[in-house]
């Protein structure tokens, strides 16, 4: 098993045993991060629009649907 293979899995496992949430808030435990994150997410996030949303939830359903 890959690293990535067994990251997924391994967050698979605690999604479904904890759900969606309690599993984000599980891993931010371990990774309290760096760095100005607000400042991040404007640059990330403040010229994304609904389409290209969309359009990556989409490609997250096909990756999804392949395994």
């Amino acid at each position: 098993m890959t690293p990535i293979e067994l990251q997924r899995k391994g967050f698979q496992a605690l999604v479904n045993s904890l759900g969606i949430v309690d599993a984000i808030c599980f891993i931010h435990q371990y990774d309290s991060g760096s760095g100005d994150y607000t400042k991040k997410r404007h640059e990330w996030l403040d010229n994304l629009t609904m389409d290209d949303i969309l359009r990556d939830m989409e490609n997250l359903q096909k990756l999804t649907d392949k395994e």
